[in-house]
């Protein structure tokens, strides 16, 4: 009888899937993409799986007569676009998944913000709304500082804080050239809220949360838009604040119904008190989780392969105890971080130097450009990504941060204003 194989469901923009089939090979398990294939173009092109994400029902069921062909074993969402393709699947195929419903609550804000007032958990005040609403009204009876968000895009797009009515309505009038072609018309308004940020790296088993790292985010993160910068691991914070932290981000995944597979949660801290601002039913983004190793030099990518196949995985209980593996020497290190790198404006990237530098700085272990030279690439808010990733170990986080800021200062990057196009 064949292995048992793998799906792994992720737009074509992901960073994500390398990481995931590097784990499997590790494992010996196969591994199937279902690749996002433009309606046009379904039944013409020669790849295992080829489906329309946009098209969740039909996708759904592609997956499932796969599935009669093949064994299939897991099923497993790296984006948020795949982790709801991936419940629709696992539920017709009877694989151990997330509910629908709870991985649509996971991505979709609005939903998350109801799902969190009911249950009682630690949000902003939020308000929602639609771009063909009154703006000025809303302007009108809105407090400030607020923060305006689409309901369902990531990685901080359209993301803009507000302080005044006047840049209340510039900030929404940014947000339609945004979703101007995105299927969202929705946005939120919600309470700004102080202090500082965090994220939280987590495993759901049977409904209980077990923590895989807290990173500290040393960058402060208050707008005008909120570009994530620098992650560190393991938290400063006191313990008791961390301890609070983890139950917050356990009473919001069970709010939402994650009861198995990764989290991503992040965090408001204002003055010891944690406000849970979102939680996504997938792995930490980008190629951050290369700050993560576990026993054995264990990947986060081989442990959620683990116990999506109901592998064996020791010491689940440990988990948030352990402490990072460094990846050459596999000698006990303190601390880890990433870097990523921001794009400080839109344009064509043209020129990244200082690399060699960069790398030379001690605690430095890898440096990684993703975005592609003489391509257009967008900050924020129009943006959703970033021009690459620096990633350090050391003794301390401190060390660690250190370490980031310095290689970051030896990099120079040039990026040349983006032509219009001409008819």
């Amino acid at each position: 009888m064949p292995p048992k194989q793998l799906i792994l469901l992720a737009s074509a923009f992901t960073y994500r899937a390398n990481a995931f089939e590097e784990a499997a090979q590790r494992l010996g398990i196969p591994v199937v993409r279902g690749t996002d294939v433009p309606p046009p173009m379904l039944g013409k092109v020669s790849i295992p799986l080829a489906i329309d994400y946009r098209d969740l029902p039909r996708s759904a069921i592609q997956i499932e007569q796969y599935a009669r062909e093949h064994p299939i074993g897991a099923i497993i969402g790296l984006d948020d676009s795949g982790t709801l393709l991936a419940a629709a699947a696992s539920e017709l195929i009877d694989l151990p998944y997330n509910a629908p419903e709870a991985a649509l609550a996971a991505r979709d804000k609005h939903l998350m913000r109801q799902k969190f007032a009911a249950a009682g958990v630690s949000s902003p005040n939020f308000h929602h709304y639609h771009l063909d609403a009154d703006i000025s009204s809303i302007a009108a009876q809105t407090r400030f500082p607020c923060v305006i968000k689409p309901t369902t895009l990531s990685g901080s797009r359209g993301v803009m804080r507000a302080d005044h009515p006047v840049e209340f309505l510039q900030r929404v009038e940014q947000l339609k050239k945004i979703l101007a072609n995105e299927p969202c018309d929705e946005f939120l308004v919600e309470d700004f809220i102080p202090g500082v940020e965090v994220a939280l790296e987590g495993l759901m088993d049977y409904g209980t949360l077990h923590v895989l790292a807290l990173f500290d985010k040393p960058d402060p993160l208050d707008g005008p838009y909120f570009e994530e910068t620098i992650y560190v691991t393991p938290s400063r914070l006191p313990k008791k604040t961390q301890k609070a932290i983890t139950q917050v981000a356990g009473q919001a995944a069970a709010a939402l119904g994650l009861v198995t597979g990764p989290i991503h949660a992040e965090l408001r801290v204002d003055k010891g008190k944690p406000v849970m601002v979102e939680v996504a039913a997938r792995s930490i983004g980008g190629s951050c989780s290369k700050t993560l190793r576990f026993d054995l030099n264990t990947s986060l990518e081989e442990l959620i392969i683990r116990q999506a196949f109901q592998y064996p995985v020791s010491n689940i209980q440990s988990f948030d105890q352990r402490l990072p593996v460094a990846a050459q020497d596999k000698s006990p290190v303190s601390a880890s971080g990433v870097m990523m790198i921001p794009i400080p404006y839109s344009g064509l990237l043209s020129r990244v130097e200082g690399l060699e530098a960069a790398a030379r700085i001690p605690a430095i272990t890898e440096i990684e450009i993703t975005a592609g030279l003489n391509r257009p690439i967008h900050a924020l808010p129009e943006g959703d990504s970033y021009l690459g990733f620096i990633f350090a170990r050391g003794e301390t986080p401190e060390a660690v941060e250190a370490a980031l800021r310095e290689a970051h200062a030896c990099l120079s990057i040039e990026i040349a204003p983006e032509l219009p196009l001409i008819n």
